[in-house]
């Protein structure tokens, strides 16, 4: 029940009930513990004056004094080193008469009139009961003496063992010990010591009064820490929850992303991260868009070709004319085959990319993998054979990338390399070093080069200015290497030989700075 409500609440209100809810079961351990102090403290009071009571009555059997007014003084007076820590000692006969008063020099009838606070103690061996007392009866009562607490007692159950209670004045805790002197089975009369406990009272309300202190404090430091939580925490991710529902409602509202990023804390962090992905959110949308756009538009030209072509066939008896027709379908339906496949190869690529990681690489092993499988291919078919050309001065070969990437990059250049490649013909792959330790990557063909004066438009998709190989490309390999090396951080850049046919395609990768663990 209470974890559905809290679910429901904001973090500040989950946060102030929380903390409330300790608060409550705290204090309710405090005022548990501060009832129990007085009695604790009365008790150990208690167990020393029931010690003395005990001696006393010993020292009275031992030296057989006898219960009358001159013998108890003399007693007292001989006695009164038991006695140093106590305000007042008094005896009393059976008739509750006063025999013996430690105070004799100043009696006073008042000593006997003081009123009785609201703490009233049994001890019955080691347990101590307390009945609270109503205060405003007590007044209307008027004075109760200590006559009447010793009928009481000498009546009750309790009658036989010792008996405490507790008198507050004005300025004074007054604790009181009564007890019956019982000497050989007969009760001789009554013994009552008297001291001022003040320190007891004095310990009570200092721990009453640091409670507070406490109590005062920690609600002061919570409701700090509430308004910083809230204020620098609490209110920026919920503009952050606004900003996330402005996206996804599309709304025109301005949010307030742009402060939120010069923060330097982990809320700025997640401030930049948060509308760096809703930039490349953006951006993909925006690239998916257009490439569906740019997909259909080269659809539209193969099956507008495909659909004239099937409706002149079939008015056509001419064979050679049949046949060249036959010849433009299955081009326009390999060109179509071609985009499908590698637009579907492109999308897997990019789920793929999202998914790995970078690592050491050594250019060199993967660029000779790739080059061997193709010789094996193309010599023997084609008569095409690929060159590996490497700077010995070189003595690292180190990149940081994706392996299989690389392989992807170095495979698409070499395709499309031969494909414009006629037989016999050499492709040369170089790698060497610049000023920069950057290590360029080369494919150099022999074929009849780039028709474009801009070079850069070979690596837009859908690129297609090669009508003799039209159904061989989907004009997507170059725009996909293109994307690759610069997942690698390098650059690409296309051009065509200076003193004799062909294109070369330059790759620079980034000079590699080993990772420290």
């Amino acid at each position: 029940m209470f974890d559905s409500i809290l679910k429901k609440l904001s973090i500040l209100k989950k946060f102030l009930i929380i903390n409330l809810a300790i608060f409550i079961v705290i204090g309710s351990g405090t005022v548990i513990y501060l009832k129990t102090v007085q009695p604790n403290l009365i008790k150990k009071k208690t167990v020393n004056h029931i010690q003395i009571i005990d001696n006393t009555i010993d020292h009275i059997q031992r030296l057989n004094i006898q219960f009358n007014s001159n013998d108890i003084k003399s007693f007292l007076f001989s006695t009164r080193f038991l006695f140093q820590n106590l305000d007042r000692v008094m005896l009393f006969d059976t008739k509750f008469n006063l025999i013996g008063d430690t105070d004799t020099l100043d009696l006073d009838p008042r000593s006997f009139s003081r009123k009785l606070n609201i703490v009233e103690q049994e001890i019955l061996g080691s347990d101590i009961k307390i009945d609270k007392v109503n205060k405003k009866k007590q007044e209307k009562n008027n004075k109760i003496s200590l006559k009447e607490v010793l009928i009481n007692y000498s009546s009750s159950e309790n009658f036989g063992n010792p008996y405490t209670y507790t008198e507050e004045t004005f300025n004074q805790f007054l604790l009181t010990t009564i007890k019956n002197v019982n000497i050989d089975g007969k009760n001789l009369g009554f013994l009552a010591i008297s001291q001022n406990a003040n320190e007891i009272k004095t310990a009570v309300n200092e721990r009453k009064s640091f409670v507070i202190r406490t109590a005062f404090v920690v609600v002061i430091v919570i409701l700090i820490f509430s308004f910083v939580l809230n204020r620098y925490f609490l209110k920026p991710i919920k503009n952050l929850v606004n900003y996330t529902k402005i996206i996804k409602e599309k709304s025109k509202e301005k949010s307030n992303i742009e402060i939120l990023k010069k923060r330097n804390d982990e809320i700025g962090a997640l401030s930049k991260s948060l509308d760096d992905m809703t930039s490349d959110l953006y951006k993909r949308i925006n690239i998916a868009e257009n490439f569906s756009t740019d997909l259909v538009h080269e659809i539209r030209n193969p099956l507008a070709s495909l659909k004239s072509a099937s409706e002149i066939i079939s008015e056509t008896e001419d064979k050679d004319k049949r046949a060249k027709l036959v010849k433009i379908l299955s081009h326009d339906v390999e060109r179509i085959e071609r985009l499908i496949t590698d637009y579907s190869q492109m999308l897997k690529d990019e789920v793929a990319l999202s998914t790995e990681k970078m690592k050491e690489i050594d250019l060199k092993s993967v660029v000779l993998s790739v080059v061997d499988d193709f010789n094996n291919i193309y010599i023997e078919k084609r008569g095409i054979e690929i060159q590996l050309k490497i700077d010995n001065l070189i003595k690292e070969f180190k990149i940081l990338g994706i392996e299989n990437r690389i392989e992807q990059i170095l495979a698409n250049l070499l395709e499309n390399a031969i494909s414009f490649s006629e037989n016999n013909q050499k492709i040369i792959v170089d790698i060497q070093k610049d000023q920069n330790d950057q290590l360029i990557l080369s494919v150099i063909d022999q074929g009849q080069g780039f028709k474009e004066t801009n070079l850069k438009k070979i690596f837009d998709r859908f690129y297609s200015n090669r009508p003799g190989k039209f159904g061989e490309h989907s004009g997507l390999g170059l725009n996909i290497v293109k994307n690759l090396v610069e997942l690698h951080g390098g650059t690409i850049a296309a051009s065509n030989n200076k003193h004799t046919s062909g294109a070369q395609i330059e790759i620079a990768f980034p000079k590699f700075n080993r990772l420290i663990n």
